[in-house]
């Protein structure tokens, strides 16, 4: 059985696919995992390669869900999105780091395109 806090981030994502989608998102896959982590979600915006992290929060009272996408997370997910452009052949293709961040109660959803950058310190 799935804990509330499980059943509020599963719902988040199905809702950020439906959001990016209307965007002109094409999704590659949700919640790819190897042993260095998880992405939420993998979609390509044009000729770029996103990968996206999903925050959902029940609300903003306490800081914006995009606030939790801490240097920590943002080094698991440079590590894990090396991982999968090296399985695809993909190190050439243009690549960015993106985040939904969404705030349940005040119906509120939010895109940050380029939310961060891989830098030196990120290395596969």
């Amino acid at each position: 059985m799935l804990k509330h806090n499980q059943k509020l981030a599963r719902w988040g994502e199905h809702l950020a696919r439906d959001f990016l989608k209307a965007k002109n998102y094409k999704i590659l896959e949700t919640n790819f995992r190897c042993r260095l982590g998880e992405l939420d979600i993998i979609a390509q915006d044009k000729d770029t390669i996103c990968f996206i992290e999903v925050k959902t929060r029940r609300t903003d009272k306490f800081g914006s869900p995009y606030e939790a996408v801490d240097r920590s997370k943002q080094k698991k997910m440079c590590q894990v999105a090396l991982v999968y452009l090296k399985n695809k052949g993909w190190l050439d293709k243009p690549a960015r780091f993106d985040v939904v961040s969404i705030a349940a109660q005040e119906a509120k959803i939010g895109l940050i395109k380029n939310a961060f950058a891989l830098d030196n310190h990120h290395t596969y």
